[in-house]
């Protein structure tokens, strides 16, 4: 059987689920339905558990309209928007399988969000947000990751962000410099164990 990575519309593997349960420092608990075929399977991933930390750590992101994009299983975009109540939370992915299990797990965590599936922002063409959060597909190209970047300055509100998770040495430090590079800035919020969180702002 070929290889297929999660950044795909219709993943063929068969469906498998998995309830996993995220405890924040905090200690609030969050319960989500993991599907096969969706990045992190079974488990919370170690990049976007330091991605949610680190926003909610620095609080940067607790207002306004935020884009969970590539948003997977929900992880991010629904802890976000339950431990902040007064963000407006938008969600997408290319893969339906994500979709529907993040519209699964909006019901379980009793969260209201507007989601829509499709490739980065060709669904929204009309919205734009006060902050963009992704732990982006690295495993599908850079032409992917490189879109996301050089295409969010029109989708963000003025003084909007983009803040985004990688692993330094497996891509991420080009990430940073291309963010720089369209952007103008960029600053790392958190270094820890290889990961990074990097944040730019449209001036």
């Amino acid at each position: 059987m070929m290889f297929e990575h999660y950044y795909t519309e219709n993943p063929s593997s068969k469906l498998k689920v998995k309830e996993i349960e995220l405890v924040l420092p905090n200690e609030h608990k969050y319960k989500f339905k993991t599907p096969s075929g969706v990045y992190s399977f079974g488990k919370i991933d170690k990049a976007s558990k330091v991605l949610l930390e680190t926003l909610l750590k620095t609080d940067s992101i607790n207002n306004g309209k935020v884009l969970d994009i590539g948003c997977g299983y929900g992880l991010v975009g629904i802890t976000l928007k339950k431990e902040y109540p007064n963000i407006k939370l938008f969600m997408s992915d290319i893969n339906k399988r994500a979709v529907e299990f993040a519209k699964i797990n909006l019901n379980l965590n009793n969260i209201d969000a507007k989601i829509k599936q499709g490739n980065l922002y060709e669904i929204w063409k009309d919205v734009k947000f006060d902050h963009i959060v992704s732990n982006p597909p690295i495993v599908a190209g850079k032409d992917v990751w490189m879109k996301l970047v050089s295409e969010a300055p029109e989708h963000l509100e003025k003084n909007g962000t983009l803040t985004i998770v990688a692993y330094h040495n497996k891509g991420g430090k080009r990430i940073r410099d291309f963010m720089k590079r369209i952007f103008g800035n960029v600053r790392e919020l958190i270094k820890q164990g290889g990961i990074r969180v990097y944040q730019s702002t449209k001036l």
